[in-house]
């Protein structure tokens, strides 16, 4: 079954991530369907905007730890020391470019948050063109506290520096409502009313010619690609890094254990001591 679902609704390209069995959690396949699904809605001349929503329980939880703090497979998070930067840079570099497929698609973008946009969700959901909440979603990148740092590095460019270094200094999750009034999504609407919201934004753009919406979506780009080119290949690298950091071992070793729900309990908590390997207090 694909991971990523794509339909042509009219002037409306509908793409799905489609794992809800995981709440769409990323693992290899997803990030290449979702820039294949992206590239065909571009490509087709009847589609004037693209709708991006998460099938299930949620927009989408992060990468899959199932399969990757406490798996085997083929792209280890963690490899065995010494390890290669350059090689976990080349597998997350292309993770953040099939993400900024939504960035850099000549049509317009719009995600719909439900339930969680969480960690690597939250890059996703980020590199849309416009993002609409419901009221009681959360979003949030928790791997800050320990075992990551945000490879499409979105969060700087939507909030700017201070309101950044709050959400990343802490790795909270925060609302909807609270992310709208913060200025990181467009809105935050009641749950029932997201769909409905969603609707009527993408109709009302799909009566604009294709053309006109690429132009503009270009212009207001090119005035912030290029740093955002320069601070994604930093975070990619620190993201990295991170992973294979002292503390990033000791959280490795920690979902080995106790495994991967109690160990991201312990860190979003704040309940232990990632450089001392031990619970706080």
């Amino acid at each position: 079954m694909a991971k990523v679902l794509y339909e042509r609704d009219g002037r409306i390209g509908r793409i799905t991530l489609n794992r809800p069995e995981v709440m769409n959690a990323i693992d290899d396949v997803l990030p290449r369907e979702l820039a294949e699904a992206v590239a065909r809605a571009d490509a087709d001349p009847g589609v004037h905007v693209m709708v991006l929503s998460g099938a299930g329980k949620a927009f989408c939880a992060g990468y899959d730890l199932a399969h990757y703090a406490e798996g085997s497979g083929p792209n280890q998070a963690v490899q065995d020391m010494p390890w290669d930067p350059m090689q976990d840079f080349q597998f997350m570099w292309a993770n953040t470019q099939a993400f900024m497929s939504l960035f850099r698609a000549m049509k317009p973008v719009i995600c719909k948050v439900h339930g969680f946009a969480v960690a690597g969700g939250s890059d996703i959901a980020l590199c849309a063109d416009l993002t609409i909440m419901g009221d009681t979603a959360q979003i949030g990148y928790m791997p800050t506290r320990v075992w990551g740092c945000p490879t499409t590095a979105m969060w700087v460019h939507r909030l700017g520096p201070e309101k950044a270094k709050r959400m990343m200094f802490t790795g909270d999750k925060i609302t909807g409502v609270e992310a709208a009034e913060m200025g990181l999504v467009l809105k935050s609407v009641p749950d029932n009313q997201l769909d409905a919201e969603v609707e009527a934004l993408a109709t009302r753009m799909g009566s604009v010619p294709i053309n006109q919406l690429a132009m503009q979506k270009m212009v207001i780009n090119a005035a912030v690609e290029e740093k955002i080119n320069q601070t994604q290949r930093l975070a990619t690298v620190f993201d990295g890094i991170s992973r294979h950091s002292p503390e990033g071992l000791n959280f490795k070793v920690r979902v080995e254990h106790v495994g991967w729900k109690q160990a991201v309990h312990e860190r979003d908590t704040g309940t232990f001591d990632w450089t001392q390997n031990k619970p706080l207090g």
